[in-house]
C-alpha cells in the first residue's frame, strides 16, 4: 500500500491544504482547499491522474474562501464533505462522529472536536490526524465567534489526546512555518494545553487571548456557507 500525503501552503492565510491519495487505485480527498490556490491544485490532481472522490473541510472557515464548489465543477464525481453540525445545504454528506469514508483502501474517520467553531470536524487517516483550527502546533485554535467555546475546546483536544502519542497531528494553519507534530509533542510543549494543565486554567488561557478578527471573516463566512459557489 502507499499512501500519498501532500501538504499544499496558501500563504496570505497560512493555511495548509491536504492532499491525500491511494496510489494503488488512485482515489484521492483534499482536506481545507482554498480557492486563492485552486488551480495549483487542479494541476497537481490532473497530472497524478489523481480520482478525486472527497472534498473536505475542517470547519466553515473565517481567514479564507475555500474551492469546494469550484473544485467540484471540475471533478464532478467529487462530494463536499463538512460536519452535520453546520447544516450546509451544498454539501452533499454530512458526517456525524465517527462516521468513515473510504478511498482506496484508506478508510478517513470523522472525529467531532467542537470548540474553535461549534462545528470543528477532525479526520483520522492511519496514524495521521487532521485537526482543522482545534488542535495547531504549540497552540490551539481562538474561540470567540461562530459557537465558539473555551470549555468545548479542551474537550475536544483531550479527545485527541487519547490517540497514541505517535499520532501525527496536521493542523489547517500554522504561522511559523512547520508542517506537522505529534500527539506527544503537544502533550509535552504545548504552552496552551500541555503537561495536563487543568480545564480551568485552559479557558482563562484561551479567554485571555487578544487577537484580531480575520480580514476576510465578514466575506469568507457567507461565502463558505455556500461552498465557495459565490465566488464563480
Amino acid at each position: 500500500m502507499s499512501l500519498l500525503l501532500r501538504p499544499l501552503f496558501e500563504k496570505t492565510s497560512s493555511t495548509y491544504t491536504y492532499l491525500l491519495a491511494d496510489m494503488q487505485t488512485l482515489d484521492a480527498i483534499i482536506i481545507d482547499a482554498v480557492d486563492e490556490t485552486m488551480q495549483r491544485d487542479i494541476t497537481l490532481i490532473r497530472e497524478l491522474d489523481l480520482n478525486l472522490k472527497y472534498i473536505i473541510e475542517t470547519h466553515v472557515h473565517a481567514d479564507h474562501i475555500t474551492s469546494s464548489y469550484p473544485l467540484k465543477q471540475y471533478f464532478t464525481q467529487a462530494k463536499i464533505v463538512l460536519s452535520s453540525v453546520n447544516e450546509i445545504i451544498c454539501a452533499d454528506i454530512l458526517l456525524n462522529d465517527g462516521d468513515t469514508l473510504s478511498f482506496g483502501v484508506y478508510t478517513l474517520s470523522a472525529m467531532k472536536t467542537p470548540g474553535h467553531t461549534n462545528g470543528c470536524m477532525s479526520y483520522v487517516v492511519g496514524n495521521k490526524i487532521f485537526t482543522g483550527d482545534t488542535l495547531l502546533i504549540r497552540s490551539c485554535g481562538r474561540c470567540d465567534f461562530q459557537g465558539g467555546s473555551a470549555e468545548k475546546l479542551y474537550d475536544s483536544i483531550q479527545k485527541i489526546f487519547t490517540l497514541p502519542d505517535e499520532t501525527l497531528v496536521y493542523p489547517a494553519h500554522d504561522y511559523k512555518g512547520r508542517t506537522m507534530t505529534s500527539i506527544w509533542e503537544e502533550k509535552q510543549f504545548n504552552k496552551m494545553i500541555g503537561l495536563n494543565v487543568d480545564k480551568q486554567i485552559f479557558v482563562s488561557r484561551v479567554n485571555k487571548m487578544e487577537l484580531d478578527l480575520p480580514k476576510k471573516m465578514h466575506v469568507a463566512v457567507p461565502a463558505n456557507q455556500d461552498c465557495g459557489a459565490r465566488k464563480l
